[in-house]
């Protein structure tokens, strides 16, 4: 029996609120701060399943 990955949802569930408090910073002019968050923050869907994907070809 096959164990259900949490791990995309729960990225994309951060991803999510990542943009939502960008949105915020943005609106308080923290362009700078909202860009780097951005960018950093969201990119952890695609990290994730990149390490997953490395782990299945090592089994």
């Amino acid at each position: 029996m096959e164990k259900k990955n949490d791990l995309p949802d729960l990225t994309f569930e951060v991803a999510l609120e990542i943009i939502e408090y960008t949105e915020l910073l943005e609106s308080l002019k923290k362009y700078v701060l909202a860009r780097q968050l951005m960018k950093s923050g969201t990119s952890i869907g695609a990290n994730s399943r990149e390490a997953q994907s490395a782990n299945q070809h090592i089994n």
